[in-house]
């Protein structure tokens, strides 16, 4: 009898603007994303996933990427939990981009379209990517984004 065992990696991202959801949409686990659970798996010392950022690139999100195709300038924000919350074959990464982000100059306005969580505060590899229709966050919004990866 042949069995297939595979391992998926699904991700779903919910966002809130102001306290209110405006976003519910899958993600893509990209394919650096699978080779540092992999690595982590095997014992190697890769770093934790430490950021969230934001975009305003459009193109959508596939599997070879690694970077956000337009990171907003100043928009690498510490996730709530470094490394996320772990629970019942889930792990959670959730983060705030508060008032004045992405840009802490005037206006800190942008229309928001994309989104990633990654290992560094720069640079560093990037877990999972998503594309989403335009959120205007405005210079006095807050916008939090958690991101849901579900292992089966």
């Amino acid at each position: 009898m042949i069995t297939n065992e595979g391992l998926l990696l699904k991700g779903r991202v919910m966002i809130d603007m102001n306290g209110e959801r405006v976003r519910d949409i899958d993600n893509l686990v990209v394919t650096a994303g699978k080779n540092w659970v992999a690595s982590r798996m095997q014992g190697v010392a890769d770093d934790a996933m430490t950021h969230m950022a934001i975009g305003t690139g459009t193109t959508a999100a596939d599997v070879g990427d690694t970077t956000l195709e337009t990171e907003s300038a100043a928009s690498r924000i510490a996730l709530t939990v470094a490394g996320g919350t772990a629970s019942t074959n889930t792990l959670t990464f959730a983060c705030t981009f508060a008032a004045d982000t992405p840009d802490v100059t005037a206006p800190a306005t942008a229309a928001i379209t994309e989104a990633g969580v990654f290992n560094n505060s720069s640079g560093g590899t990037m877990a999972c990517r998503t594309v989403f229709n335009v959120i205007n966050k405005g210079e006095s919004d807050t916008m939090t984004i958690t991101w849901v990866i579900t292992i089966s």
